[in-house]
């Protein structure tokens, strides 16, 4: 049985802050300033399951979890987790020149990333213990805290 979802404040604020986010982020390096809007709204961390397209967002209101289209069914071998291959696929989403289901580097090898919004940082993991880890600046907002 399916567990009836409920609009806690955690949904609340969080929806509230992506809608925000997602309306005034920039086309070309605008992960920068989704990953401060949700700072400031009480998001610490963010991990990411690419294979399920789960993510578990870390609040000071309370966990949330979004569970999203899987990027596969079934059972499937993991991608060798191939670094260049995962920093051109940054590269090309910091440029504005790709989708969301590209930039998640699947096909890199990543099987997980985590966000750290005070740190500032993301890693990415691949399925043997594979780490990349790359900190993106801090940014302005021209909005006042929630």
């Amino acid at each position: 049985m399916l567990a009836r979802i409920q609009i806690s404040e955690a949904i609340d604020n969080l929806n509230t802050a992506m809608q925000r986010a997602m309306a005034g982020r920039p086309e070309v390096g605008g992960f920068p300033y989704l990953a401060e809007t949700l700072r400031r709204a009480g998001v610490e961390r963010n991990l990411w399951l690419l294979p399920a397209c789960q993510s578990l967002y870390l609040t000071e209101h309370g966990p949330v979890v979004t569970i999203g289209t899987p990027l596969v069914k079934g059972t499937v071998d993991v991608p060798a987790f191939d670094c260049g291959a995962l920093i051109t696929a940054l590269r090309t989403d910091q440029a504005g020149k790709s989708t969301f289901p590209e930039f998640l580097a699947w096909q890199a090898g990543v099987i997980r990333y985590e966000v750290d919004f005070a740190a500032r940082t993301v890693s990415y993991y691949g399925s043997n213990g594979e780490e990349y880890v790359e900190e993106y600046p801090g940014v302005e907002l021209s909005f006042p805290s929630p």
